[in-house]
């Protein structure tokens, strides 16, 4: 008789605990995995899926303007509930399609709140489940920060659920969130204020990429105040005001704070276990995504690592064949192409200019400002911008990075070529297709 009730218990059926449990399954393992809320996780549900499809409606209203110089007349109108209704039936289709690929995949689904009672047992909904094996992979959840009226902000989840457009919106951080949610919100016609504490939009991004997205998004009609916090948050007749540390006050019908968001591992009964915990509760792993539990582990945003959905499923695919098959899947962090989805589009791979710097005896950079071709017969006057980074040593291109229509299609492609370590020769030795932005890639002299 077996000593466990199974191989591996997932805590958390987001992107990177379904692909962990099924990966497992499929290599031989007895998988159980538990979920208190919807399948998919912050992906599918309020994250990368319906932002992009929010981005999509959106873009439409660029779109419909830039086809009047295309000879196209049609007027058209908006109606916000017809994108909430579509977007909560794609949702639920995905969900039934994650329960459909356990189910083939021979993991036990459990249902409710998950609970460690000791390194080899999870408690779920009442039921004790032991296991050779815990991997948590819970995600993340929204920051708000502890000030007056608090209970007032919104984060970036109660956007999917509104049932209405906000006419004016505050929105609250300058990361892929807020920027992106942000966007939306001006494309469809909101007044919209974006605070943030720092010196500039997206830190951590390549500063010539910051700063000529703080340039579009602001002539797209976004107001950015730099520098700035919001000290206390009030509500009154006509909505929400919100008190800032320079001394205005902003008024507003939905505040959104979207300021980062921390490892979800509350609850879980990690500390009592003695699993050591970083920043903001974050479950610290070694290389093999085992804590100093050897019994427990955990992939994903509950480490506190790059929180990105395909960075979730590699290490998840890394585990399992780590523990269950005979190869170790290694993840290169230093070359994970990326992308902002907000108006206009910004996508990047490699190496920012300041840390090609620092990593490199000597650095050459390429760039080019241009108006997209599609946008000479429109009103829009959007300028995009490429760049690369090359280390001068050796020719190799280490960096590439895009503001602009299609920047996150282009720049993955280019993730593959830097992956095989193009120098910038080859790059210039590549014919480009004429007339694309992808083609100033090639053509950078």
């Amino acid at each position: 008789m077996a000593e466990f009730d199974y191989d591996l218990f997932v805590v958390g059926a987001g992107s990177g605990g379904v692909r962990a449990a099924r990966t497992a399954s499929s290599l031989g393992a007895r998988v159980a995995i538990a979920e208190m809320d919807r399948l998919g996780g912050t992906c599918v549900n309020v994250g990368c899926v319906p932002k992009k499809l929010f981005f999509y409606g959106s873009h439409f209203a660029h779109d419909l303007r830039d086809a009047r110089g295309y000879g196209w007349l049609t007027e058209s109108s908006f109606d916000w509930s017809t994108l909430q209704e579509n977007k909560n039936r794609e949702i639920q289709r995905l969900n039934r399609i994650y329960r459909e690929l356990l189910e083939r995949a021979g993991v036990r689904l459990r249902t409710g709140q998950a609970r460690l009672i000791d390194p080899h047992t999870v408690e779920v909904g009442g039921s004790r489940h032991t296991a050779e094996r815990i991997l948590i992979a819970t995600g993340g959840t929204a920051i708000v920060p502890e000030i007056p009226g608090k209970e007032h902000a919104r984060d970036s989840n109660a956007v999917f659920e509104l049932d209405r457009l906000p006419r004016r919106v505050m929105v609250v951080g300058a990361g892929y969130v807020a920027l992106e949610l942000g966007s939306v919100f001006v494309a469809l016609g909101a007044d919209v204020t974006l605070v943030h504490r720092g010196e500039e939009i997206l830190r951590g991004f390549d500063h010539d990429l910051r700063y000529h997205l703080h340039d579009e998004l602001e002539a797209k009609g976004m107001r950015i105040l730099l520098e700035t916090e919001v000290r206390a948050l009030r509500e009154t007749d006509a909505g929400f005001e919100a008190e800032l540390t320079d001394g205005e006050v902003i008024a507003t019908d939905f505040p959104m704070f979207a300021i980062g968001r921390k490892p979800n591992t509350a609850g879980l009964g990690l500390e009592e276990l003695g699993v050591e915990l970083g920043p903001w509760g974050s479950i610290v792993v070694d290389d093999d995504f085992t804590s100093s539990v050897p019994s427990i582990h955990a992939v994903g945003d509950v480490t506190n690592h790059l929180q990105l959905t395909p960075v979730a499923l590699a290490e998840a695919m890394h585990f399992a064949h780590r523990f269950y098959g005979r190869g170790r899947h290694r993840i290169d962090y230093m070359s994970i192409p990326t992308a902002v989805f907000c108006q206009p589009e910004l996508a990047t791979v490699g190496l920012t200019e300041a840390q090609a710097w620092h990593r490199c005896q000597d650095v050459r950079v390429y760039k080019s400002v241009f108006t997209p071709l599609k946008l000479s017969l429109s009103e829009r006057h959007e300028h995009s911008i490429v760049k690369l980074v090359v280390d001068a040593s050796d020719d190799r291109v280490v960096g590439c990075h895009m503001v602009g229509p299609g920047a996150a299609e282009i720049i993955q492609g280019l993730a593959v070529a830097m992956k095989a370590g193009a120098t910038k020769a080859q790059f210039d030795a590549t014919l480009g297709i004429h007339p694309t932005s992808a083609e100033e890639f090639v053509t950078l002299r």
